[in-house]
């Protein structure tokens, strides 16, 4: 669901003389829009940049369930409680697709979550901001899913095959969820003025980390260029975000919302909506861990691990149970 993983430093190791012909061969591949396969040989960068993009990724579906599960309990309706619920878990299994993709690429899964735990790694910005009235679930679906799909559509195309596989049943699941976001915040906006008031504020708090999640601009990204050449990603931070603002501003405007940003304004010459600076400070600082909800999000994380320790092992000793009677049976056999 997000790629900011992309833009962590990272010194690569020099290629060996022996590899460049391989290298050479492999973007051939690349560019003839062949996919690569676990089995496949493919660059240590290659490998590495993939490994840390898919597993932020299902890192921030699994943390991206805790600040809309809050809310299970206090959906105003059933059918809204249905619904989030059934989302809720899409993100669960969204995060299980991805991190079995990553595990393809000779890390396993326990060592993933364990680096997420420990804080080695990442999550996407956008979920360490908290969740204060039932407006901010339409605005999650409407404008971070939205940004999500807008990120992920692409990724469909990723030259790795079990990244661009597990993408598009995620892309279609995404696509509903961030219909369900906006049906919300259209209801709200259609009902009393207060609870127009309410979606306002969503719109007013989400907006700004919304254009975030692409990413810092293209001048101050790390690993854009290389990123595209291997065809893992197809477009670029700033393009991606222009794609986000010029669909979702009609949107809001139907709504009878006012965006957060004075500078926002239609150029008719280029087709495109301009809109003002993005406080990059902001993105640093949350990014850093100093975010609204970055120390509460961890430890629900971490609380969920402990909790869920003798699910794990239970599941280990049954299928080492398992294993011991087939090896019986073959050997009765």
């Amino acid at each position: 669901m997000y790629t900011q993983a992309l833009n962590t430093k990272e010194t690569l190791r020099p290629v060996a003389p022996e590899d460049m012909e391989r290298e050479a061969r492999f973007q051939a591949r690349i560019d003839a829009e062949e996919k690569i396969e676990p089995n496949d040989w493919m660059p240590e960068g290659y490998r590495r940049t993939l490994a840390r993009q898919i597993s932020q990724h299902a890192h921030s579906e699994i943390v991206g369930m805790l600040p809309e599960g809050n809310w299970i309990t206090r959906a105003p309706t059933l059918r809204r409680k249905a619904a989030l619920l059934a989302k809720v878990q899409d993100e669960g299994g969204h995060g299980l697709y991805l991190y079995a993709a990553a595990e393809t690429l000779g890390i396993s899964r326990e060592e993933y979550v364990e680096q997420l735990l420990s804080g080695r790694a990442k999550y996407s910005s956008i979920f360490n901001y908290p969740t204060l009235t039932w407006a901010d679930i339409g605005a999650i679906g409407w404008l971070v899913d939205g940004a999500a799909i807008m990120n992920q559509i692409p990724l469909c195309r990723c030259s790795y095959g079990p990244y661009a596989r597990a993408m598009i049943r995620i892309c279609k699941e995404e696509s509903f969820h961030q219909r369900q976001g906006y049906e919300i915040m259209l209801t709200l906006c259609r009902g009393t003025p207060e609870q127009k008031a309410m979606a306002q504020d969503a719109l007013n708090r989400w907006w700004w980390p919304s254009l975030m999640m692409f990413g810092p601009s293209d001048k101050d990204s790390q690993h854009s260029d290389q990123s595209m050449r291997w065809k893992i990603k197809r477009f670029s931070n700033d393009e991606l975000r222009q794609k986000f603002v010029d669909a979702t501003v009609p949107q809001g405007l139907y709504l009878g919302l006012t965006f957060p940003d004075p500078d926002l304004k239609f150029n008719e010459a280029t087709g495109h909506w301009e809109f003002g600076e993005i406080d990059w400070s902001e993105f640093k600082n949350v990014i850093a861990g100093n975010g609204p909800c970055n120390k509460q999000r961890m430890k629900q994380r971490r609380k969920a691990h402990e909790e869920g320790a003798w699910v794990r092992e239970a599941a280990l000793a049954y299928a080492q149970k398992r294993k011991a009677r087939r090896e019986q049976r073959a050997q009765a056999a």
